[in-house]
């Protein structure tokens, strides 16, 4: 199982475009063998929120392509990727 420090963030990328609600993409390093890409930092209208990496269906929809075991573990998830946006701020 992997342990919660074990997870970090592997990049971050700032969106610079002005009125944007996405503010930026980060990549997840868990352990030191892999990568999830495709997590999102989104203004939504009660403050910022972690999107999950998503991929389009056959129906022009999105949908999650990664999913937190837990709700702990999905609330961790979001604390790590906003501290790191916020200390990069």
């Amino acid at each position: 199982m992997v342990e919660s420090s074990e997870i970090q963030v592997a990049r971050l990328f700032r969106v610079g475009k002005e009125g944007s609600k996405l503010k930026a993409f980060v990549d997840l390093s868990i352990g030191d063998s892999l990568i999830v890409k495709g997590f999102r930092v989104v203004e939504g209208e009660k403050g910022l929120f972690v999107g999950m990496p998503s991929q389009p269906g056959k129906d022009g929809k999105w949908y999650d392509a990664a999913f937190p075991t837990s709700k702990e573990k999905r609330q961790e998830i979001s604390e790590l990727i906003l501290s790191a946006y916020q200390e990069e701020a």
